[in-house]
Parts: C-alpha cells; sequence; structure tokens
C-alpha cells in the first residue's frame, strides 16, 4: 500500500495493522491535498495546482512516501467520475449542440497540430518514426477533468469559451482513442481500416445518442420509476446506477469511461432534486483529490539525470502547450480572440491520459524507457502549467452568462 518511508513516525505507523496503513495513506493524499489547497487559494492560484503538488511531494519523484498502488488509482478513477458526472449535472445538452460546430473544429484543430509538431520533434530529434509517431499521440489528448474543476470551481460551467471546451474535449476524446488505435497497430505492423471505421462510427453514435436523447428520456422515466421505488434515496440510486452504466457502455463504445460518465451527468441534468446535487458533491469532494494527488504520483525525475533528455523534455512541455493554444485556439477565433486564447489555454492539459498512451507505447516495446519518463513529465507539467493558464485567461469572465447571448460575428 504504502511505498518507502523516509521518517521515523510513518515508518512506525506503517508497522501497524494493515487498516492504519489506509488511513495514513488517506490521510497523506486528502490531508495533504486540502491543506495545499488552502494554501494555494490564499496565494491567489488554482487549489487544484496545490493539490497535484502534493502527489510530487509526497510520491516516488520526491519524499517516496507514497507510490502508485491499485487502491488509489481506483479511488482516482472513481474521482474523476464523478467530477465529470457532476459537470455534465451543470450542461444542459442544448447548449453543447449550439457550440458543436465549433467545437468540432477545435477538436479535430486540437488534434492534428499536437500530433504533427510532437512527431516532428521526434524525428528532428533522430528517433525511430514508430517512436516519434507515438509521442505525437501522446501529445493528441486532453484531459477535460482538470480544466472542468477549475471552470466549476470559479462558476464558469456556462460561459461559452467552457461550453466548447467541453464539447470539444468530448470529441477530442474520440479523435484522440482513433489516433491512438491507428497508432498502436502500426506498432503491430497491421492496420485493419474497416475495424477502426467501424470502431469509430460506434463510438460517435454512442456519444450522439446520449448526448441528443439522453435527458429527454430520463425526464420521462425517473418520475416513474421514482414513483414505484421505496428504498434509500431513490433519484441518488438511479442516478448512480446510471453513471456506473454509462461509464461502463462507454469503455464498450470505445471512449472513456469519464465520458460516459459525463453523458450521464447531462441526462439527468433537468430530472433531479437540489439534494442529489449535495450528494454527489460530497462524494466527488471526497474522491477528487485522489485524481489529483495520483497525476503528481507519476511523476519520476530519474530519467532526467542527463542534460540532453532534460532539454527534450523542456521542448517537448513548451511545444506541448502551445499546439493547443495554437490549433484549438485557431478553431476557436470565430468566437472573438480572447475566447480562442482562452479554449486554447482550456484545452492544454494532458493528465492521466497521456500517461495511457506512453504506458501502451511502453507495454508495446516501441518507446524507451527516457521518452517515456519524458511523456509523463510532459502530462504532469501540461495539469500544472494549465490551471493558472485557465485562471489568468478567464480573470475578467462573467460568471454564468447565457449562451443564448453568444452569436458569431
Amino acid at each position: 500500500m504504502i511505498g518507502r518511508l523516509a521518517c521515523p513516525p510513518l515508518a512506525a505507523l506503517i508497522a501497524a495493522p494493515e487498516g492504519a496503513a489506509i488511513a495514513l495513506a488517506m490521510l497523506l493524499v486528502f490531508g495533504g491535498a486540502k491543506l495545499m489547497a488552502e494554501l494555494f487559494e490564499r496565494l491567489g492560484q488554482p487549489g487544484i495546482v496545490g493539490e497535484i503538488l502534493v502527489g510530487v511531494i509526497v510520491g516516488p519523484g520526491l519524499l517516496g512516501w507514497i507510490a502508485p498502488n491499485a487502491v488509489l488509482t481506483a479511488l482516482a478513477d472513481l474521482g474523476v467520475m464523478f467530477l465529470l458526472f457532476r459537470v455534465g449535472l451543470e450542461v444542459k445538452p442544448r447548449e453543447l449542440m449550439r457550440v458543436g460546430p465549433t467545437a468540432t473544429l477545435v477538436a479535430t484543430l486540437g488534434v492534428i497540430v499536437p500530433f504533427a509538431l510532437g512527431w516532428a520533434i521526434l524525428a528532428l530529434w533522430g528517433a525511430p518514426r514508430i517512436e516519434a509517431i507515438f509521442v505525437g499521440a501522446a501529445m493528441v489528448a486532453t484531459s477535460v477533468g482538470i480544466t472542468a474543476q477549475v471552470l466549476a470551481s470559479k462558476g464558469l460551467l456556462h460561459h461559452i469559451a467552457s461550453q466548447t471546451i467541453l464539447a470539444a474535449a468530448v470529441i477530442d476524446d474520440v479523435l484522440g482513442l482513433l489516433v491512438l488505435a491507428v497508432v498502436s497497430s502500426m506498432a503491430k505492423g497491421k492496420v485493419n481500416v474497416l475495424e477502426l471505421a467501424g470502431a469509430a462510427v460506434v463510438a460517435v453514435a454512442f456519444t450522439v445518442t446520449i448526448a441528443k436523447w439522453g435527458t429527454g428520456a430520463m425526464m420521462r422515466v425517473m418520475p416513474r420509476v421514482e414513483a414505484r421505488l421505496r428504498a434509500g434515496n431513490v433519484q441518488f440510486n438511479i442516478a448512480m446506477i446510471l453513471l456506473f452504466g454509462l461509464a461502463l457502455l462507454a469503455t464498450y463504445a470505445g471512449v472513456a469511461a469519464i465520458i460516459g460518465a459525463f453523458l450521464a451527468g447531462m441526462a439527468l441534468s433537468e430530472s433531479l432534486d437540489r439534494r442529489v446535487y449535495q450528494l454527489v458533491d460530497g462524494v466527488t469532494e471526497l474522491l477528487l483529490p485522489f485524481f489529483l494527488v495520483g497525476i503528481g504520483l507519476h511523476l519520476n525525475l530519474s530519467p532526467f539525470a542527463h542534460a540532453s533528455t532534460l532539454m527534450l523534455a523542456a521542448v517537448i512541455i513548451v511545444a506541448a502547450v502551445l499546439s493547443k493554444l495554437i490549433g484549438c485556439g485557431l478553431g476557436a477565433l470565430p468566437m472573438g480572440f480572447l475566447n480562442a486564447v482562452r479554449v486554447g489555454c482550456g484545452m492544454a492539459p494532458r493528465g492521466e491520459v497521456g500517461m495511457v498512451v506512453a504506458q501502451i507505447g511502453l507495454g508495446l516495446g516501441v518507446i524507451a524507457q527516457s521518452i517515456y519518463g519524458i511523456v509523463v513529465f510532459m502530462a504532469v507539467a501540461t495539469t500544472l502549467i494549465a490551471p493558472p493558464l485557465i485562471h489568468a485567461s478567464f480573470r475578467n469572465a462573467v460568471r454564468e452568462p447565457a449562451v443564448e447571448e453568444f452569436k458569431v460575428q
């Protein structure tokens, strides 16, 4: 459960029964995250940055008190699922549909530009072709959970730029998984075009169906089911079943489980009482730190002993931020320059999605350990850099403006 420990009091606790070890891990992660979040908020910075830094500090990157493990990973997965579910509850499908064309362009350019730039940098560095392609694929990803948490904390989920980011992130997830499928197939030496096309159709059909008709269906179904059931908080129970059910279906459809969680929230956005919102907020507040701290736990500084590796990492990080800022920003230009900057900043964090791509490449034996370390470092670094950028770009934004007020000039 707990990794190597550096101070006697912690070592003494680890000698205690297993329950003490679990409690210690929970205390370090949750307590440390909340204390650092409070500190960063008092310094005028997003608290989410402090929570991620806790993982860097107590994890293998520095003190080595806690290492990533199955329990913390499960809690992290639940944390980001509940976060996206909560965000979905605050988003109306019709709002996302209105920004659909712009979001599609944002997502498309936000895939093409980072992929091309990552591939080009590694190719110029002299890396093998498939390794360069994998780095490009890792730079495609967007961790919508990070941006969603920053926007939710600022009360800006209904801003036009926020709506565009959320819609583009859903499309980006579909495109990113297709890119990963193609790249993985190339690494295995076989690309099945029909299989990839079928996967794309299923993923798009699942996402569009739930987004377009899910809310109306739940508005009709929820009152009938609620009238027949009596055990516990019926609405909350139904919400949890839909959350985990759509998260599971999303994985079978070829998109991430968190997209299913987000779609479940949207489907229920007009069907639940305020009490359910409060319950979801409580569960999210408990679990979310494990997702944020978990990102920091994956940071490993050992590959950066050589100056050349450190230089390449710096180039990759700058390219990762600029490629989303430029690619996604260009797609969002019809909304005005400031909103384009906001969208570009909001699409910048790679988070856990970039790490997954790196792990697949390492597992297939097509990227070196040093390149794997660089990609993970890029994923963590962009996740730390993005919240201050989002915070700054939305500094003068009005809380909760109506989407209907926006018109493309």
